[in-house]
């Protein structure tokens, strides 16, 4: 299990890296108008309607590029890599180096699997 996650670290590192440019630039936004823009009256909460957020989350460029879907699976897919690889790093760290095959195997596993359901959803709106 070792040798397969070593071959496909550059796909993990670059969704890793992808994770932490989403975590730290969108949904960092996402939480200061959600948790503090919003509440303080800054910002109109009819801002985050249904019938708004659906029209961005399906807007598309030159009506060809699904632009708001790609960015909404973006948001759901790279985070859960980021968590993958942070919990992996972590465990190893704290001394499970004798089990980072089938610790890393089920953590990527589990990124995997919410990351085909999150792309699911999105394609179904």
């Amino acid at each position: 299990m070792r040798a397969f996650l070593l071959k496909i670290e550059p796909l993990i590192w670059l969704m890793f890296g992808q994770g932490i440019l989403i975590g730290t630039m969108l949904l960092t936004g996402w939480i200061l108008v959600v948790g503090l823009l919003i509440p303080l009256g800054m910002v109109d909460a009819s801002a985050l309607s249904y019938d708004r957020a659906y029209a961005l989350a399906t807007a598309s460029l030159f009506g060809v590029i699904p632009v708001g879907k790609l960015v909404l699976a973006a948001l759901l897919v790279l985070p859960l890599w980021k968590g993958a690889h942070h919990v992996r790093s972590l465990h190893v760290d704290f001394g499970g180096a004798e089990r980072d095959g089938i610790v890393g195997m089920l953590l990527y596993g589990v990124a995997l699997v919410g990351s085909i359901v999150g792309i699911l959803a999105v394609v179904g709106l």
